[in-house]
This record gives structure tokens, C-alpha cells and sequence, in this order.
């Protein structure tokens, strides 16, 4: 390809940039604490009770009063009788009388009129009476009411990710639902009549479709919800009757093939006519060939991808995962890079980004490149779990090189 030509292509960043400044955070919701899971916050939750909720002992012992205890040690220990037991969930009535103690359980509540829990280990373990040889601290092993969260706390700020330690606190302070940004629901179209669903008996000149599966599974994979529609034919209006047909569940559409200068490339040729999908050239190898913008009335973002499944899979990487992330309200942008030392050449073309597909080793921080440029060969990129970013000026990389990779499994976003 000519400078000319490299020259009226558009750049991977502009059209990330294209593509960022085109999706929109979604509407928040509340939903159960039991499906937020990945799911960022859409506003503050403040606590409406205390934690712990009233003082507790953090150890198996006796709940005493510290005037009881003055002078005790090894060689003269301290006698208290002991009034009974208090189990974690019980309640014992009544104050703490001199003279007296209270067995207690790890998490019961300290009765009144207690000033600190002596662990077992510091007595003899009587059950009736208990020689104690240590004298704890004011509140020593007692968990003091509000310690950890006190009732009106900002316990988690917007904008933060939930994960199990977040939703076991929404669940420790009372929450049943929180407000969220949802899953994008995102719908999968794989496009050609050549196409055929895996397991069906292969026609002369069928494939399977392995684009939808793959995809979907991405989708699923980074918390967000892929729907997988079955195959559309290269027939103008049923492309565009499907399309249309899963804007009511989608809150974004991704279609592969069709997308080329063929004369059957019948997504761009039903898009275009639409004037709200843009198809452009962008200088990346693979995945040149890309189409963005929106459709319908709700302007539901649609990206149109290539259908080697290289090329696909690459461009889900670079330009549709960081837009699921934007609608999840996670932080997005490019992806980011490690360094890692390279074993192995390979050739780059000029003006172009290319990304090629890797083996990553993060112990020894290097990678080693896997297969060649073909944009369908899925056999290695199975074996890939990373890519490696070869800048539009760089045309070779020789083995010892050092280059960026972006970690697609076992590594950094």
C-alpha cells in the first residue's frame, strides 16, 4: 500500500476516539446485591446502622470488670465466680456484679457493665469459678461498637467496582439492592451466507460460524451480557430486518463481515444507506476494514467488524472492549501495555499498527510471537493470550527486541 494511501487512513487512536466519545455511560439502576458483581456504583451508599452493631468479644473467655482483676498475676491469680454463659446471638439481662464474670463466646455481646473479655488462655477454664493470671486493658479483645463503620459513614464512593469484599459489605450493613450502571446487553450477529452453526454437516463452500460464539464469550467474559442471534444471509433486507429487530434488547449491536469492498458485502451496503454508520479504513493489520456509529432511535452504538475471525477478535480487543467498560462506567481508554523482551522476528508494514498475536510469559516478562499475518488463522489464536503492538513506523522486530504487549488473559487490563 502506497503513502497516499496509508495517509488517508484513519489512525487507531482516532478511531478509538471516534468510537469513546460516541457511547454512553448507561442509566443507572438498582439492582439486588446478588447480581452486581462487576458492576460499578452509580452514587455513594452510606451506612445506616453501625458496625459492629454493639460490642461483641473478638475472643473465647470471660467478660470482667477490670476492679476485679487489680494485682492479678501467674503467682496470684484473681477468683471470680461465674455467673454463666453468654453464646454469640444471646443476651445476658442485668449489669456485671463485683466479684463476677461471664463466659463469652467469640462474637457474643458484652454484657453490660463489662470493661474487657480475658481470653481462655490467660485462666484455668473453670466453668463455676476462674483463676485469672493476666489483667487485659480497658476494651482488650472486645470489638467496640462502630469501631469499623459508624451509622451515616460514606462506605463506598460512586464510581467504585464492586467485587465479593463490596457486596459482603452492602450485604454486613443492611443493603439489599444497589444502584448501579447495569450489564450491557450486548447482541452478536454473524453475517454471510457461507456461514453454517457448528455441528452442521459442511456444504461445498460453508465454514463454521465461529465469529459469534467467540464473541459472545468475550462479552460475557468482561461482566457484560452477550446475546448471540443466529446466522443472517447475504440478503440486503434480512440483514436489516435483523438488525432492527434486536434494538429493543440491545444496548449495543456488533455485526461481523460484510463489511469489505465486495460485491456481497451487504452490511456496509444496508448501513450506508442509513447515513449514521461510518465505514472507514484504519491503519491496524488486522481489522483494517471497520465500520461505527449508531442505529435507531435510541442511537444504540453498532460496530461492524470484519469477518476473518482474527481481524474480529483483535478490533473486539481494541475498540469494543474499552466501549463496554465506558458503559459500565469503568475507567476506559487505550489498552494498556507491558514490556516484554521478544523472542522471535517478524516483519510489520509501514504505516500501520499491527498487532500480532503472542504467547506472553509473565515470570520472565517475554513473549514469543505465534503464527503469521493471516487474519484466519483461529488455530493460533487460540494459542495466543496476548498482542503484540508494532507502531506504524516500526516495518521489523528482531528476536531480543523489546516491545509493548497488551495482556489479553493472566495480566493487566
Amino acid at each position: 500500500m502506497s503513502d497516499s494511501e496509508n495517509a488517508r487512513m484513519r489512525s487507531v487512536d482516532d478511531h478509538l476516539k471516534t468510537v469513546l466519545d460516541t457511547v454512553q455511560l448507561l442509566a443507572p439502576m438498582e439492582l439486588p446485591i446478588t447480581d452486581v458483581n462487576g458492576l460499578v456504583l452509580a452514587e455513594d451508599v452510606v451506612s445506616a446502622i453501625s458496625l459492629p452493631p454493639f460490642d461483641n468479644s473478638s475472643v473465647d473467655g470471660y467478660a470482667v470488670r477490670l476492679a476485679d482483676l487489680e494485682g492479678a498475676a501467674e503467682d496470684s491469680p484473681a477468683e471470680l465466680r461465674v455467673l454463666g454463659d453468654v453464646a454469640a446471638g444471646s443476651v445476658h439481662e442485668g449489669i456485671l456484679e463485683p466479684g463476677t464474670c461471664l463466659r463469652i463466646m467469640t462474637g457474643a455481646m458484652v454484657p453490660h457493665g463489662a470493661e474487657a473479655v480475658v481470653p481462655v488462655e490467660w485462666t484455668d477454664g473453670g466453668t463455676e469459678s476462674v483463676r485469672i493470671t493476666r489483667v487485659p486493658e480497658r476494651d482488650e479483645h472486645i470489638r467496640v461498637l462502630g469501631s469499623d463503620v459508624a451509622a451515616g459513614d460514606v462506605v463506598l464512593k460512586a464510581g467504585t467496582r464492586l467485587g465479593p469484599r463490596q457486596i459482603g459489605l452492602l450485604a454486613a450493613i443492611g443493603q439489599v439492592h444497589a444502584p448501579v450502571h447495569p450489564h450491557p446487553r450486548v447482541v452478536v450477529l454473524s453475517t454471510g451466507s457461507e456461514l453454517v452453526e457448528p455441528g452442521t454437516p459442511l456444504g461445498p463452500g460453508q465454514i463454521n460460524d465461529g465469529n459469534g460464539p467467540a464473541l459472545t464469550a468475550a462479552v460475557n467474559a468482561m461482566g457484560a451480557t452477550g446475546i448471540r442471534v443466529g446466522i443472517i444471509g447475504d440478503d440486503p433486507q434480512g440483514v436489516l430486518d435483523a438488525i432492527e429487530d434486536q434494538l429493543i434488547r440491545a444496548d449495543m449491536v456488533v455485526t461481523t463481515g460484510g463489511v469489505s469492498v465486495g460485491a456481497y458485502d451487504v452490511v456496509k451496503e444496508v448501513l450506508s444507506t442509513l447515513g449514521t454508520v461510518e465505514f472507514t479504513k484504519v491503519a491496524m493489520q488486522p481489522g483494517m476494514p471497520q465500520g461505527f456509529g449508531t442505529v435507531g432511535e435510541d442511537r444504540i452504538p453498532i460496530f461492524t467488524l470484519p469477518g476473518n475471525p482474527v481481524s474480529a477478535y483483535v478490533s473486539f480487543e481494541i475498540y469494543i472492549r474499552p466501549a463496554i467498560e465506558k458503559m459500565m462506567g469503568i475507567e476506559t481508554g487505550p489498552r494498556e501495555t507491558v514490556t516484554a523482551t521478544c523472542f522471535g522476528a517478524f516483519t510489520s508494514p509501514s504505516g500501520k499498527r499491527q498487532f500480532a498475536r503472542g504467547i506472553y510469559d509473565p515470570h520472565g516478562l517475554s513473549v514469543r510471537p505465534v503464527g503469521g499475518h493471516g487474519s484466519h488463522l483461529v488455530g493460533d489464536l487460540a494459542l495466543a493470550n496476548a498482542l503484540i503492538v508494532v507502531p506504524e513506523y516500526v516495518t521489523e522486530v528482531v528476536d531480543g527486541d523489546d516491545v509493548e504487549v497488551i495482556v489479553m488473559e493472566g495480566g493487566p487490563r
